[in-house]
């Protein structure tokens, strides 16, 4: 019995990790530049028939991924919100080193260098970006390469980077930005993107996907807990009889 126990276990390990990367995904249906986590279990476990004999929880997939897809651009008319068409990534600059982002939900510091939420500076080709204090944010230009102007004068360009086939290689550090890998993972960059100042990228979480998969992920967790209390009923019951 506990050997059942045992090779079934796993798998209700695996739908609470799931059920958590989905309840993550939902929280973050409105974070501008998020990416849904997803993961390939729930589907894997629900073809192999979860809960009846013919289920075999050693050979599904656990490996959870990001999907980087595109996320849909809102207009906000804001002069420091940025949304990005294709692929590629903001870069930040932190004390941690540089983070990779699509949340383009930018403002100024005291400095008047154009930073993220927590203050860190968004990376541009020669440096920081810096906004001179005599130019109003109304002024600001930021045309669709990235290159940012005010009243026929060039300031500065943003500095975007790909990881090509290494993107789901990219470890995730809170707030829609990633890291590098410790692995040898290093940017290009980034070609055929597009900037449309006054827009945001918004999450890429469908909310209907997401309710889905929870139903079929409680569906499965409750098929497995019948399919553990089913089989100490079948062994209390074998015991009994040997037991006399």
């Amino acid at each position: 019995m506990s050997d059942i126990v045992a090779q079934v276990g796993p798998s209700i390990d695996a739908l609470m990790r799931e059920l958590y990367i989905i309840t993550h995904n939902l929280a973050n249906v409105s974070t501008a530049g998020y990416k849904r986590r997803c993961n390939a279990f729930s589907k894997s476990l629900e073809a192999q028939g979860a809960g009846t004999e013919t289920y075999s929880p050693g050979s599904l997939d656990l490996n959870s991924v990001f999907d980087f897809s595109q996320g849909s651009i809102i207009k906000t008319g804001r002069s420091l919100d940025f949304a990005l068409y294709g692929k590629g990534f903001f870069v930040i600059e932190t004390p941690g080193g540089p983070r990779y982002t699509r949340n383009g939900m930018f403002h100024l510091n005291q400095n008047g260098q154009i930073v993220n939420s927590e203050g860190n500076t968004i990376a541009g080709e020669g440096g920081p970006i810096t906004i001179p204090t005599n130019v109003e944010l109304s002024q600001l230009y930021v045309s669709s390469d990235g290159s940012i102007g005010a009243g026929g004068t060039a300031i500065g360009k943003f500095r975007f980077v790909d990881f090509k086939d290494d993107e789901n290689k990219l470890v995730p550090t809170g707030a829609s930005c990633f890291r590098m890998p410790d692995e040898d993972v290093r940017p290009v960059a980034a070609e055929n993107i597009v900037v449309k100042q006054g827009y945001q990228e918004a999450s890429n979480v469908k909310m209907v996907d997401e309710l889905v998969d929870m139903i079929m992920v409680s569906r499965l967790y409750e098929a497995n807990m019948k399919f553990i209390a089913a089989r100490k009923e079948i062994s209390k019951s074998i015991l009994g009889v040997a037991m006399g």
